[in-house]
């Protein structure tokens, strides 16, 4: 007598099936159209993992960029500053910074314009 997948394929659909808890229509009941959704959402979910991280740091990007302008100083430069500063912040703590913490931001960001002018890389006149 061959082997058959019995109680283990009902196993494995009924398993599927409750993963789909939440679509619409076939979807959510008919085994073949379940399956393929949920192979898409997996796909969309891997994708969007990393594309959230790359709108994170856009969003920290620009934050950071609005507070340095109020300052006088260009993201980039300030990023250089901080690098020649050896000051370990990353994007996300730099933007908290700026938001919740403008103090703390002015002292790094005048360091940063010091170490700068000290360099040469902006003109001592070019303060705010």
């Amino acid at each position: 007598m061959r082997a058959r997948k019995g109680s283990a394929r009902r196993r494995a659909k009924k398993r599927l099936l409750k993963e789909a808890k939440g679509f619409v229509g076939g979807r959510r009941r008919l085994y073949v159209t379940a399956k393929e959704t949920l192979l898409r959402a997996g796909m969309f979910a891997f994708r969007d993992r990393r594309a959230k991280k790359r709108e994170f740091r856009r969003l920290w990007i620009t934050r950071i960029s609005a507070a340095v302008e109020m300052r006088g100083l260009r993201y980039s430069r300030f990023i250089q500053g901080l690098k020649l500063c050896e000051i370990g912040l990353d994007r996300k703590s730099l933007s908290e910074l700026a938001i919740h913490d403008p103090e703390t931001f002015d002292t790094i960001a005048d360091r940063v314009r010091a170490k700068l002018q000290e360099v040469g890389a902006i003109p001592a006149a070019a303060t705010a």
